[in-house]
């Protein structure tokens, strides 16, 4: 089911028992944050805070802060059902001969008639225009302050639309925006983004950027915004394909830009690349504050919202968090773009405790020697998968999740001297252990099995593994004996 808006995913969320509505007065600065990473470690449900005082709408939080919830706002029964559609996506290719054609005619019939529905669907009004305020006082938003030492309230999952001026694509992400006074936010492009880029494109220029800030689109809009969508591949377009319908754009009222028609408050204005003001710091993803940096500033202009609008924000900080669980999500639902550039890719991890950018474990269907080391490289070359620190390839028969197991494989089957790839290149902006900022070593370790094409002179051992007709029979005897049955249970293993 594809959600129009975040108001229709929260009537969802309600009738299912994922939303709990919190009338109690609590305050943006901090309490809310507190309440919920609370609900947040303990998984639970979506929470409206009916109350901010000083504002004049509320707030939700914690709208992704499960698997479930994120499979359910794209439109999936799970987070694999979602990337199933994405892999059917990327091998869509043209059937070969008659009989191929007669195998594949279903399949392509359907994944055709879903790319006709990623086009956006150009509109003429839409709900996030029924007010416009000329006089723009952001104090009416409940923008959090989130950690005690924040250099200020920040909004943390707006859909930041710029554009190429040279090609006119839009762009969407999910910049950071902290709020300098009453109609200026500080623009936290890293420097590596989409956004940036097209920053640097209109400083080149001379010219302001006009900028467009969309807070509470429907769900599909916000992941893509998320989600590392190749360049020249529209965001709007990426998340027509999750929703399984259009997304709606209507003209912003100041601006030259496209905006979800749908969304619950627009931000409209510019930034002008000949100023910069200090930005942070900010309590971070990494459990640690950010620092504070020069960053361009955006000056809101005119702000568009709905009647009776949500606002729509999250909590960063070390996890379990919001944004973790949304990391995880970008790495399962993404790993079909993975393997379609590295096909020997079986399976991926990114450990929420590494961060999503950090650690990295990777399984492979091994075809030749030092291919490890292919696949650290490549990697390494794939968009933001070029912040990974540290990464672990493994068999295809290793579970990737189960970090017992991969440290087991890594103990054992890794050779310091000889299996460590190092190498150097960009880090996310947001790392603190390097001494310079954006730039970093990279190790890559190959905990492989090695065999002798790979230059192992000594012959690898036999790995110890149950006998299989041993196993049948000891399963059928705790499966039938009263007294082992309750003990294992009626698997019997």
């Amino acid at each position: 089911m594809a959600f129009d808006s975040l108001g229709e995913f929260l009537g969802a969320l309600e009738s299912a028992g994922e939303l709990v509505r919190v009338r109690t007065p609590l305050s943006r600065d901090l309490e809310i944050t507190e309440l919920t990473q609370r609900v947040v470690r303990a998984r639970g449900p979506a929470l409206l805070f009916e109350n901010v005082p000083g504002a004049s709408m509320p707030l939700v939080t914690n709208l992704f802060g499960t698997p479930a919830r994120i499979a359910r706002a794209l439109g999936g029964e799970s987070l694999d059902t979602v990337a199933d559609r994405i892999e059917r996506l990327v091998h869509l290719r043209p059937p070969s001969g008659i009989l191929g054609a007669v195998r594949d005619l279903s399949g392509t019939i359907e994944t055709l008639s879903t790319l006709r529905s990623l086009a956006p669907r150009r509109v003429r009004s839409g709900p996030c225009q029924e007010v416009e305020e000329t006089t723009v006082d952001l104090d009416r938003l409940p923008i959090l302050k989130c950690w005690p030492h924040d250099g200020g309230r920040t909004i943390t999952l707006p859909v930041v639309i710029t554009k190429d001026p040279d090609t006119g694509e839009p762009h969407t992400g999910i910049y950071r925006l902290q709020q300098y006074g009453p109609d200026t936010l500080g623009m936290h492009f890293q420097v590596h983004r989409i956004g940036a880029n097209n920053y640097r494109k209109w400083a080149a220029r001379g010219e302001k950027m006009p900028v467009a800030a969309v807070i509470g689109a429907d769900p599909a809009t916000v992941f893509s915004g998320l989600a590392p969508v190749p360049e020249g591949i529209s965001n709007f377009v990426f998340a027509g394909f999750l929703r399984g319908a259009p997304v709606p754009l209507v003209p912003a009222r100041s601006i030259d830009l496209e905006v979800p028609a749908n969304a619950e408050v627009v931000l409209e204005g510019y930034v002008d690349p000949t100023e910069r003001r200090v930005e942070g710091p900010f309590g971070d993803h990494t459990g640690y504050y950010s620092a504070p940096e020069p960053f361009p500033v955006f000056h809101v202009t005119r702000v568009t919202r709905r009647e009776r609008p949500v606002y729509l924000t999250t909590v960063t900080g070390k996890p379990p968090t919001e944004d973790a669980v949304l990391g995880k999500a970008v790495e399962r639902v993404f790993k079909p773009v993975i393997r379609l550039v590295l096909p020997e890719v079986v399976d991926m991890n990114l450990p929420m405790e590494g961060l999503f950018i950090n650690v990295g474990i990777v399984s492979i269907r091994k075809a030749y020697p030092d291919h490890p080391r292919k696949v650290m490289h490549s990697l390494w070359g794939l968009g933001q998968m070029m912040f990974v620190r540290y990464l672990v390839v493994v068999d295809e028969d290793v579970d990737v999740h189960d970090l017992r197991e991969v440290l087991y494989r890594v103990g054992l089957q890794a050779d310091p001297e000889r299996d460590l790839e190092l190498s150097h290149g960009p880090v996310d902006q947001l790392s603190i252990s390097n001494p310079v900022p954006n730039l970093g070593a990279k190790i890559g370790l190959d905990a492989t099995r090695k065999r002798p094409e790979d230059g192992f002179p000594r012959p690898w051992p036999e790995e110890i593994r149950p006998d299989p007709e041993t196993v049948a029979r000891v399963e059928r005897v705790c499966r039938e004996d009263p007294d082992l049955a309750r003990l294992f249970g009626r698997s019997g293993s």
